[in-house]
C-alpha cells in the first residue's frame, strides 16, 4: 500500500463505436450555465447526450455500458413497486436506460434487485432511496448515476451491496449516508467496478472490499474509487481484503477511527488523494488477518 506523488495519473479510455450508439436523446441539466463554465466540469459532454454516458468510467468498471443498448425506460411513479416504478423497472431482463420523470423519495420495503445490462440515470431529477437499498446480485453492466441513497434500516441493509460474482458495473456522482450497515460493500468475487465523484458522509462503515478472511475466491476482484468525497465518515475509505484497489484524487476528511485499511492480501494504490485528519490521526491501517480455509467433509 503506497502513497504515489510523482507520478501523472492517465485516464482510461474505452469509446463506444458510433454506429452501436443508440439515437442520441437530448438532455440538459444546466440551461442556463454558460460555456466557459460548462468546460470546466467533468466530462460535460456526457451531460449533453444522454448515452454518452456509457463506457465513460475511468479505472476498473471502464467497460460498463449499463443499458446502452436498450430502449429509455421511464419511472414515472414514487412507489416501491407497481407499474412505473423503479423496481418493476430494475426487474426486467432486457436492457433499459431508466430516467426517471418525477423527482422524490422511494420509500423501499424491502432490497431492490438490479438485473443485468441496466442504467438507472437520476440526472435532470433529485431521486432519494430510503428504507433499504439496491442489491447488484450476480449481474453485469450496471451503471448508477446521480442518486441519493440515505435512511436505510435493518441487519445487514446497505445502501449498495455488490455481491456476489457481479461485474463491469460503475456507480458514479452518488450521495450516500446513514445507512445501519455499510454504504457500498463489495463482495464474493464481484469485479471490474469503478466508484467515482461520490459524497459519503454521517455514517460508520463507508465502504468494504472483500468478505472476509475464508473467501478466498475474492482474490479476483478490482475496484477503482476516484474524486470521491468522505466526509467525517468513521472508518473503511475503504476496508479492503484480498482485492486490487486503485484510489485517487479522493478527499478524506475527519475519520473516526483510520481512513484506509488493509488486510489479508489486499493490494492498494493510493495516489494523489488528500488525507485531512480531525482527531484521529492514523490514515492507513494494516490489520493482520490469516487466510482460514474451511474444509467441508460429508459423512458416509
Amino acid at each position: 500500500m503506497g502513497n504515489s506523488h510523482g507520478h501523472r495519473h492517465r485516464k482510461h479510455g474505452n469509446s463506444v463505436p458510433p454506429n452501436t450508439v443508440p439515437p442520441p436523446y437530448k438532455y440538459n441539466p444546466h440551461p442556463t450555465t454558460s460555456n466557459s463554465t460548462m468546460l470546466s466540469l467533468p466530462y460535460t459532454h456526457v451531460d449533453t447526450t444522454l448515452r454518452s454516458l456509457a463506457a465513460q468510467a475511468e479505472g476498473f468498471g471502464r467497460f460498463a455500458i449499463g443499458g446502452l443498448h436498450g430502449p429509455l425506460h421511464p419511472v414515472t411513479s414514487l412507489a416501491d413497486d407497481g407499474p412505473g416504478s423503479l423496481r418493476d423497472a430494475c426487474r426486467r431482463k432486457e436492457p433499459l436506460w431508466i430516467v426517471f420523470e418525477v423527482s422524490g423519495t422511494i420509500q423501499l420495503s424491502s432490497y431492490l434487485n438490479v438485473s443485468s445490462h441496466k442504467t438507472i440515470d437520476g440526472r435532470g431529477q433529485r431521486i432519494k432511496l430510503s428504507g433499504k437499498g439496491l442489491r447488484l446480485k450476480e449481474c453485469e453492466h450496471v451503471i448508477i448515476c446521480n442518486l441519493e441513497f440515505e435512511g436505510g434500516r435493518g441487519h445487514d441493509v446497505d445502501a449498495i451491496q455488490i455481491k456476489p460474482n457481479s461485474k463491469h458495473i460503475w456507480i458514479d456522482r452518488c450521495t450516500l449516508s446513514d445507512f445501519d450497515d455499510g454504504l457500498i460493500d463489495i463482495t464474493r468475487e464481484s469485479t471490474d467496478i469503478t466508484i467515482s465523484r461520490c459524497h459519503f458522509s454521517q455514517h460508520d462503515k463507508a465502504m468494504l472490499i472483500g468478505a472476509d478472511p475464508t473467501h478466498v475466491g475474492d482474490r479476483c476482484m478490482r475496484v477503482t474509487i476516484h474524486h470521491c468525497f468522505f466526509n467525517g465518515t468513521r472508518q473503511r475509505q475503504p476496508r479492503v481484503r484480498f482485492a486490487k484497489v486503485h484510489l485517487y484524487n479522493n478527499y478524506i476528511r475527519n475519520w473516526g477511527i483510520y481512513a484506509v485499511c488493509a488486510s489479508v492480501e489486499s493490494q492498494i494504490f493510493s495516489q494523489h488523494n488528500i488525507y485531512e485528519a480531525g482527531q484521529k490521526k492514523v490514515a492507513f491501517k494494516y490489520l493482520t488477518e490469516k487466510v482460514c480455509l474451511v474444509l467441508l467433509f460429508s459423512a458416509k
